[in-house]
């Protein structure tokens, strides 16, 4: 055990550790000027800054900016082509903790994660925790943009704080904020992408061919598609499409089949690429938000997957 005495910040998330009763990790202030994590930082802030130059939204610190939850705000709307009802503005330390959890809630929606699997909560972002803010925004940026290649291996020497019977249990110990550059390297190229790279002219032609397929392989459930680009897009008819191909039956409680709100569309395409990924059918992973957006390779990627290995059951026998 590593006994640690530190000032200022470090002294307040000790108290708040001893009164909460919960572990608490703050950084080491020798990780806050690694070069790795300032290259994270600013990669994150470059980022941040692109998706909402048009709004002339400029982050300069990314503890200092985003904890009154304004900005994760345009951020989270802008990624996930979502609208979230929260004020615009919010002074007060409750209506911006408020704002925060609405917000925060938000992305747990999107991002398929249980309570224990988050690492931020709204107390770690509006204290400004730098560790919290970038677990978030890591998160966030591998969910909806998946070809960012983010720093890789960039780690940080956080203390441990854990309150025992006898007092405050502090440990050293070494936390991953990004991985190995495989985890965050752009997904690797395969047919569609030279497809519409080098033969634009031939899209019509697979689309023709699979839109074929899908019908024929959907008659049963007298369901006609018509369009690829948006019927797939809430996953209603994706998820059909699976079971019936693979010759189990969804279980309606597990998805929306009317699906009212974008999370509940993102929701159902996770499912579908869920079951696609589990079953070795879908080699090259697929942001849902893509589906849901529209996104035609994405969504002709999904289907071409289905096409090769149920292809022979479509020819008449």
């Amino acid at each position: 055990m590593d006994s640690v005495i530190q000032s200022g910040d470090s002294q307040q998330t000790l108290f708040d550790a001893t009164t909460s009763g919960e572990a608490r990790k703050i950084l080491q202030t020798s990780s806050e000027n690694d070069t790795k994590l300032q290259g994270l930082k600013t990669f994150l802030m470059d980022w941040i800054n692109n998706e909402l130059k048009q709004e002339h939204i400029v982050v300069k610190s990314l503890d200092e900016d985003l904890f009154d939850g304004l900005i994760l705000h345009h951020l989270l709307q802008k990624i996930a082509n979502i609208t979230i009802e929260v004020e615009e503005i919010t002074l007060s330390t409750v209506n911006q903790r408020r704002k925060l959890g609405v917000i925060l809630e938000a992305v747990s929606s999107c991002l398929q994660l249980e309570e224990s699997e988050l690492k931020w909560d709204v107390n770690l972002i509006h204290s400004k925790d730098l560790l919290a803010t970038l677990h978030l925004l890591v998160a966030l940026a591998r969910h909806f943009q998946p070809g960012l290649h983010l720093p890789p291996n960039v780690s940080v020497e956080v203390i441990v704080m854990e309150p025992t019977k006898t007092g405050v249990k502090t440990e050293k110990a070494i936390e991953f904020v990004t991985r190995s550059s495989d985890e965050d390297a752009a997904p690797k190229k395969d047919g569609f992408d030279q497809l519409f790279e080098m033969n634009p002219e031939k899209i019509n032609d697979v689309k023709e061919a699979i839109l074929n397929f899908v019908n024929k392989m959907l008659v049963n459930l007298s369901l006609t598609v018509t369009d690829l680009d948006t019927q797939f897009s809430d996953g209603v008819i994706l998820l059909l499409l699976i079971g019936q191909l693979e010759g189990f039956f969804i279980n309606l409680s597990t998805f929306s089949l009317t699906p009212a709100s974008h999370e509940n569309k993102i929701q159902n395409v996770s499912l579908a690429m869920d079951l696609l990924t589990n079953g070795g059918i879908l080699e090259n992973a697929v942001n849902p938000t893509e589906i849901v957006n529209g996104d035609l390779k994405s969504t002709l990627r999904v289907l071409y997957s289905l096409f090769l290995k149920h292809k022979k059951s479509s020819k008449p026998s």
